[in-house]
């Protein structure tokens, strides 16, 4: 059996095997002849149906998936003499498909996102190594929530661009550091607010609540002409009972009753 010259070789005695199912097992010496042998032989026992979690398996335990599933391919294309029969040339197809499907997959995810430049209208300034935005500031404070954390990030920035070496300064733009300061001040301005805000709510939430109605589901009359015998008829040392004008006791009674009809 041809070898490939895989770089990494993953294998186990059966004893030692984490997942007998799908390590790769080698009771010898790990060699790379010894290696190429137990993964023909591994490939050559599973079911076809196992192949792509046999495939996902092994690259969850090599440190370079991309060199593992070439050298794969290269140890298939050495040996393809042992797929001849019909069924094994049904096992080569099936792991080919595979290979290249794993190779896109790959290769997918090392395609970055184009990075969207900022325009120069929108730079304050720059420096040696490096450019000051409030424009991409304020996009970078948008996605914090915690009001902290954006201060530190604004007095960090306000450091840098007041230790940096500025090359260029666009004048049609706000000092960067001086906005920075500018967005803290506006946080912790917002803070009181927002602080004002609560404490007036629980002040509210504290305040007595106006007392309650008392419903009379007696006549009306009869509520008058009980006040009003307290009032002006009924007398106890020489003063009446309830010592009040008219005016102001009439108001008491319609903000203290409900009548029977609510």
């Amino acid at each position: 059996m041809q070898t490939a010259p895989f770089v990494e070789l993953l294998a186990a005695p059966a004893a030692l095997a984490k997942n007998p199912l799908f390590d790769i097992i080698v009771e010898d010496k790990v060699t790379i002849q010894n290696y190429c042998n137990a993964l023909i032989a591994k490939i050559l026992e599973l079911k076809q149906s196992q192949f792509p979690a046999f495939i996902d398996y092994q690259f969850n335990q090599v440190k370079n998936p991309e060199i593992w599933i070439c050298k794969l391919e290269k140890l298939l294309a050495n040996n393809e003499a042992f797929f001849s029969s019909k069924t094994a040339m049904s096992r080569y197809n099936k792991l080919y498909i595979l290979i290249e499907k794993k190779r896109t997959e790959l290769q997918s995810t090392r395609v970055k996102e184009p990075v969207v430049k900022t325009p120069k209208k929108f730079i304050n300034a720059e420096s040696e190594d490096r450019h000051f935005s409030l424009y991409e500031l304020k996009k970078q404070l948008e996605k914090i929530n915690d009001d902290n954390q954006k201060i530190l990030l604004l007095t960090k920035e306000m450091f840098e661009y007041q230790q940096a070496n500025i090359e260029f300064i666009n004048q049609k733009t706000p000092f960067y550091d001086a906005q920075c300061t500018k967005e803290i001040e506006n946080i912790y301005a917002l803070q009181k607010i927002q602080a004002a805000i609560e404490e007036a709510q629980k002040l509210k939430l504290s305040s007595p609540k106006p007392n309650k109605k008392l419903k009379f589901n007696g006549n009306l009359n009869q509520l008058v002409d009980m006040f009003y015998q307290l009032n002006r008829e009924l007398f106890i040392d020489g003063k009446p009972y309830i010592d009040e004008n008219t005016n102001d006791l009439a108001d008491w009674i319609v903000n203290s009753f409900l009548d029977k009809g609510g």
